[in-house]
């Protein structure tokens, strides 16, 4: 008989003994030693005059590719810890000597950035073609040119250190302000206090009662705590406002648009296909709305399933679909995440004390990966775990690269992760038992669509006038939520009969520091895995090596380049984009065609 797949991952081969590890705590020690020289280094060393004195500076990218790598090995282990057992407080207290570490080292790297754009463009030039330096040429190049616009070396880290307490805490400020959330819920005669997390979950429920009177209760809530949530956003968007004008940025998205390596011109275009696109969106959501019973769809039915797939699937026949139908594309993907699943790489138990939701995090100093989530036996489930190997696979690919190379941005950190997702969701559609489980997944393939072509897109029109609206002074609750709900009508066509408006106020993106503008990079990710994956099936077998060659370089090129370089596509044109929505557009056709006879 085959033995049956573990479900709990395996930390002990990286830091034994969990939080209480004496190598962890070695590490970490280490960890600090080389940082206090980093930190020595940088501050005793002085502009390049020649290209000897410029070598000079190959000892401070030494140390800094190790310490990030470093960095990045605590994190993870610290963050798994936290996620696999949310009473670990040692693993807290850890956490925030991780966090410490970062700030102290990103610090260091604003000091060294400023040393780097000091540098005479001849002798740049120079260093940055010798044979060591040279494959760290874009990332430098960007760090030095960034610098470059930003203020004088001195108040770029005084705001570095003013943020952590200023820009920093208020973000950390919505944690309190949710942990404050507490909702009264009926339910089998028996009322319970709900925290946030519970509450927004019944948003989900199959049952519409529940969805709608939860969802009254919701916006209660968040009107309740409508003041601490304006102050926080109106405080958090000041910051960021008033650091950019002194850096003499206009531009809002200038900053999200640097992290994500991509121009004003290729979000525009994206976007302009996703709107064109959007009338037969609407088509399925009217037909949804007919299909449910209902005259028109309100925010909370928008994600509500027409039908539900009944037949669970185990954890083991999850782990052999998913590698069936990764080998079809690639051999490699396969490889890996068989791999992955037999060296238990993967937290999947279903167990109280985890933290909700999935994630993918790296081990840069072990070459490992491990995966996060809670398996239910959903098709869900099955798509998350098919979602969370492509970003494994993903980090796999960079392994040998320079650590400062492996650092992608986030909206191709989306692409392996939902290409991964389409090969298993487009198998599971095909090998669907009878019309009712092909109608269930067929759906849940376009809610995607919805999601990042109208959800998404509200967002970021909402982010984008509440910046411009800040330039002019603060903002009160009652602004900001029409605001909101003026995006939502734009984004969604005026297709829903209601809107929710304190979306502002309860979605942790909004708050995020770490992140500007936490919303278009999944837009892109999505469409761009979407392009890709039908360049994909027009090619064949041919594309896989493709795809990996183009997944290695996220790190060292735009997106422009990216794409130009291994698909020979133009992302600030059309054509690209189009065959995406195209694909898309199927999906719905194929649905309104499946339910002609059911409206």
């Amino acid at each position: 008989m085959k033995k049956r797949l573990q479900q709990t991952w395996d930390l002990e081969s990286i830091f034994p003994g969990g939080s209480h590890s004496p190598e962890l705590a070695a590490f970490l020690d280490s960890l600090e030693k080389e940082a206090n020289e980093l930190r020595a280094a940088v501050q005793a060393a002085n502009v390049p005059a020649n290209l000897e004195e410029a070598k000079s500076l190959e000892h401070i990218l030494s140390l800094l590719e190790k310490c990030t790598a470093m960095t990045s090995e605590a994190g993870a282990f610290v963050g798994c810890l936290a996620a696999q057992d949310q009473n670990d407080k040692k693993a807290v207290q850890l956490s925030g000597r991780v966090t410490v570490i970062r700030a102290n080292l990103q610090s260091v790297i604003a000091k060294f950035n400023n040393l780097l754009r000091g540098i005479e463009d001849t002798l740049w030039e120079a260093w940055t073609s010798t044979e060591k330096v040279s494959p760290l040429k874009f990332i430098l190049n960007e760090s030095r040119d960034l610098a470059r616009e930003k203020m004088n070396p001195e108040l770029e880290s005084l705001a570095l250190e003013l943020a952590i307490d200023g820009y920093h805490g208020w973000g950390n400020f919505y944690d309190t302000i949710v942990s404050k959330i507490q909702i009264p819920f009926e339910e089998n005669g028996k009322t319970e206090i709900l925290s946030a997390g519970q509450a927004f979950n019944k948003l989900h429920n199959p049952n519409r009662e529940v969805r709608q009177e939860m969802f009254e209760k919701w916006e209660q809530a968040w009107t309740d705590s409508e003041d601490y949530c304006a102050d926080t956003l109106n405080h958090l968007a000041g910051f960021r406002l008033k650091l950019y004008a002194n850096r003499g940025w206009e531009d809002a998205l200038k900053e999200p648009l640097a992290i994500n390596r991509m121009s004003h011109e290729t979000l525009d275009t994206m976007w302009a296909v996703i709107q064109d696109t959007k009338p037969v969106l609407v088509e399925y959501l009217n037909r949804k709305a007919k299909l449910l019973g209902l005259d028109g769809l309100t925010w909370t039915d928008v994600e509500a399933p027409i039908r539900t797939s009944v037949s669970k699937i185990t954890y083991d026949e999850a782990a052999e679909t998913i590698v069936e139908q990764f080998s079809k594309f690639s051999p490699k993907l396969a490889e890996f995440s068989q791999m992955a699943f037999d060296k238990s790489w993967i937290e999947a138990e279903d167990r109280p004390g985890k933290r909700p939701g999935g994630f993918c995090t790296s081990f840069k100093v072990s070459d490992q990966t491990r995966i996060f989530m809670t398996f239910g036996g959903t098709v869900s489930n099955v798509s998350t775990l098919a979602h969370e190997l492509g970003h494994a696979y993903h980090q796999h690919l960079m392994r040998g690269l320079p650590v400062l190379n492996q650092s992608y941005a986030m909206n191709v950190a989306e692409t392996a992760s939902t290409f991964a997702e389409m090969i298993v969701a487009d198998a599971l559609v095909k090998a669907a038992k009878d019309e009712e489980e092909k109608l269930a997944l067929l759906e849940e393939k376009i809610q995607n669509s919805v999601t990042f072509f109208m959800n998404i897109h509200a967002r970021f029109l909402f982010e984008t006038r509440f910046y411009n609206k800040r330039k002019e002074g603060l903002l009160n609750a009652a602004e900001i939520s029409e605001l909101m709900e003026e995006a939502q009508k734009q984004a969604y066509c005026e297709a829903l009969s209601s809107y929710h408006p304190h979306f502002w106020a309860s979605k942790l993106h909004f708050y995020s520091t770490g992140v500007p503008f936490y919303n278009f990079p999944y837009t892109f990710g999505f469409m761009f895995s979407t392009g890709l994956y039908v360049l994909a099936q027009q090619e064949g077998s041919t594309f896989a090596d493709k795809y990996d060659a183009l997944l290695r370089d996220t790190g060292i090129m735009t997106v422009e380049e990216l794409a130009k370089k291994h698909l020979d596509v133009d992302l600030t044109k059309r054509d690209f984009w189009q065959s995406a929505a195209d694909m898309c557009v199927s999906d719905i056709q194929q649905f309104l065609r499946m339910t002609d006879h059911l409206a």
